[in-house]
């Protein structure tokens, strides 16, 4: 009897993966077009005027100090509550959770590992860039500055730039970049800007980070998103060689379960003979002869092999006329 190889949950997950091996048709993949990279560009000026006015000490860093004076969470202390909460958008750990087990879900509906992957891509590169600016500058917090109007700046402090907005701005608007219409991707993109921009104002209004520090943020996160078109080919590699080294995995694990190395064969006993059961001869292969056949009416009844019923020398082949029983006298 043959029998269907037992799938695990990830051979039926990788199955359903591969239903569709190709990219829906009407899912484009973003390219590093000009416009994308003249925002790209005036983006990173943007981010080198920001780091230049805070290491000159220019009226932004002034601008930070009276931020920091005002104490926003005293002059507001009514909605401090939701604050608190709403900052929670914009850390790493939770917001990582829930975008990611929506892009699984999106991975698994459109056949393909591309938004899990570009999203594990955005989340490397910004560990990257924001942290190694933050121990690069080095600069100090609202709550841990030293000298009044100061810049604060390489004195082993880790808040430039601020890591939450930046956050906030790739987690969320990685939704924006995957969005699989043009009305999606414009409902996302203002859902992101808006929320990244709620994250970076409540870290000003707690007092965690500098004015400053929020602005770049924001620049330091959509780098990120304008510069991911250029790691698409690396997604696409990434993505062909998983299921590559998928294949061959479950090949060498199938080969193995199925004959075990050193097992001897399995041999089979035949049951032994009943002397009181008659023991069939296998059945010849029909045959007809090149002439007229009999209709199955004109045949006469035969009693097959092996049947219960006995014998019946009184029936007679369908439309014959039997004889007359001789009628006995009482």
């Amino acid at each position: 009897m043959r029998t269907e190889p037992k799938l695990t949950r990830l051979d039926r997950v990788f199955a359903r993966l591969d239903r569709e091996p190709e990219r829906p048709a009407h899912i484009d993949v973003p390219k590093m077009s000009r416009h994308r990279i003249v925002l790209f560009a005036g983006t990173l000026a943007f981010y080198g005027a920001i780091v230049w006015a805070v290491v000159i000490t220019s009226w932004l860093v002034r601008l930070d100090w009276q931020v920091m004076f005002f104490r926003p969470y005293q002059q507001w202390s009514q909605i401090h509550w939701f604050v608190d909460y709403y900052v929670v958008l914009g850390q790493r750990g939770p917001t990582a959770v829930m975008v990611a087990a929506w892009l699984g879900w999106r991975s698994w509906r459109q056949h393909t590992l591309r938004p899990l992957l570009a999203l594990g891509v955005s989340l490397l590169l910004l560990n990257i860039t924001v942290g190694a600016a933050k121990y690069g500058m080095g600069r100090l917090g609202p709550h841990y500055a030293t000298t009044i109007g100061a810049n604060e700046m390489w004195l082993g402090g880790d808040i430039f730039p601020s890591g939450h907005t930046a956050n906030a701005v790739v987690t969320w608007g990685i939704l924006a970049y995957l969005a699989s219409s043009a009305r999606a991707q414009r409902w996302l993109s203002a859902v992101s800007a808006v929320t990244s921009l709620g994250v970076g104002m409540a870290t000003v209004y707690l007092g965690t980070h500098w004015l400053s520090d929020v602005l770049l943020g924001w620049a330091a996160g959509l780098l990120i998103l304008l510069g991911l078109p250029w790691f698409e080919p690396l997604i696409a590699r990434a993505e062909a060689w998983i299921f590559d080294l998928r294949d061959r995995l479950l090949v060498r694990w199938r080969g193995t379960s199925a004959a075990p190395a050193g097992a001897p064969p399995a041999s089979v006993t035949p049951l032994p003979e009943r002397e009181d059961v008659a023991v069939r001869s296998p059945r010849a292969p029909a045959y007809l002869a090149p002439g007229p056949h009999t209709t199955r009416s004109e045949r006469a009844p035969v009693t097959p092999v092996g049947s219960r019923r006995p014998p019946h020398p009184e029936r007679h082949p369908r439309g014959s006329t039997p004889s007359a029983r001789p009628l006995t006298g009482g």
